[in-house]
């Protein structure tokens, strides 16, 4: 089994201030990223995802214990070889300067080129397999500040894989794309991290993508402790539902979304299988109702029954039943028959508008 890129111990982050006490952010944390593996950083705002991921990359110091990037101590390497070792893709928008998608992933190969930063037929031949890795052939010879969002962070994954670092660290490199270019970036991802051995450590607030694509998670809980394993392993033991938990959400761990828990909604009980079945559960939690399965005991006053045959959804309350043919004709009927709640939060009619003077 091949040695493993970077080896945290007894890792402290936080920050060190002028003639104050340092501010601890997470203690206790023991990890470490193997080849060939996509590794997503998970937790909710403030916990210290950022923070973990600067520490590692030697921007700012740990508070207590060690990180090695093979082998040797971060802190103790120069910045030469720490750029052939690790690159970066942070969150902020970097100005190009009006350089091309070319020149910009040439300066990946910083680290191996002389003073005159003059490009050799190797790292040519590296900045152009670079290029083609991420799938931004066509976009070579463009401006990079012309490019859309998704094209850029392309091109910013191709700069950091010129480099042919080891350990490759992005910080949250989906946020502010449309959910086609998440998808895409997060498969490249897993790809490169795949075929070419090398590790890959990317925070995310996308939870969904990172349980569908991530290797392992790391999951940081405000205050810690990170916890690592498989994405499954986590939603099974729990885990993934006590990092996230907060007042009125709940994680549904046989589909691995997250919804609002509303106290006092009115339960509906839903019966059958298949996507017609999957989809009205999701419009009945839409408009605030509990759902909750058919054998429930007691059953609710309200049940839904999904066949096979038009009418597709059957409806029935307090024992009064009524076919149906689509879901929004169910939603409303819903709406007019069983309101959510008696007194909903938030569904109060909003006082009269005081008449202009």
């Amino acid at each position: 089994m091949p040695d493993p890129i970077l080896i945290a111990e007894a890792l402290e982050i936080g920050y060190v201030r002028p003639r104050q006490p340092a501010r601890l952010v997470v203690g206790g944390i023991d990890v470490r990223l193997e080849p060939g593996e996509l590794v997503c950083l998970l937790g909710p705002n403030g916990a210290g995802k950022s923070t973990l991921l600067r520490t590692i990359a030697g921007m700012q110091p740990a508070l207590a214990g060690t990180i090695r990037l093979l082998g040797d101590e971060v802190g103790r390497l120069d910045a030469r070889e720490l750029a052939r070792r690790m690159s970066i893709v942070l969150t902020e928008r970097v100005s190009a300067g009006g350089l091309s998608v070319y020149a910009l992933v040439a300066l990946g190969r910083h680290p191996y080129t002389g003073w005159d930063g003059r490009l050799s037929e190797q790292d040519e031949a590296v900045v152009r397999w670079a290029i083609e890795a991420v799938g931004a052939r066509d976009l070579a010879g463009r401006q990079v500040d012309e490019l859309s969002d998704g094209e850029r962070q392309k091109v910013m994954i191709a700069r950091a894989l010129a480099q042919q670092p080891n350990l490759m660290l992005l910080d949250e490199p989906t946020a502010f794309l449309d959910l086609p270019h998440r998808i895409e970036i997060m498969h490249i991802l897993r790809q490169l991290a795949h075929s070419n051995e090398q590790a890959i450590l990317l925070s995310t607030h996308d939870l969904d993508l990172a349980l569908r694509s991530a290797d392992r998670i790391w999951l940081l809980p405000a205050g810690g402790p990170l916890q690592t394993g498989a994405p499954e392993d986590l939603v099974l033991n729990g885990a993934f539902e006590r990092t996230f938990a907060s007042a009125g959400l709940s994680f549904d761990p046989l589909t691995g979304a997250f919804s609002l828990r509303q106290a006092g909604a009115a339960q509906v009980a839903v019966s059958g299988e298949g996507p017609r079945a999957v989809w009205v559960r999701r419009a009945l939690e839409r408009e605030g109702f509990a759902v909750v399965a058919a054998e429930s005991a007691p059953p609710p006053r309200i049940a839904v029954r999904v066949q096979d045959a038009a009418p597709y959804w059957r409806c029935a309350i307090d024992g009064s039943e009524v076919g149906l043919e689509s879901v929004g004709e169910l939603v409303r009927f819903l709406r007019e028959q069983a309101p959510v709640r008696e007194h909903a939060p938030g569904r109060e009619q909003a006082p009269e508008r005081t008449p202009a003077p």
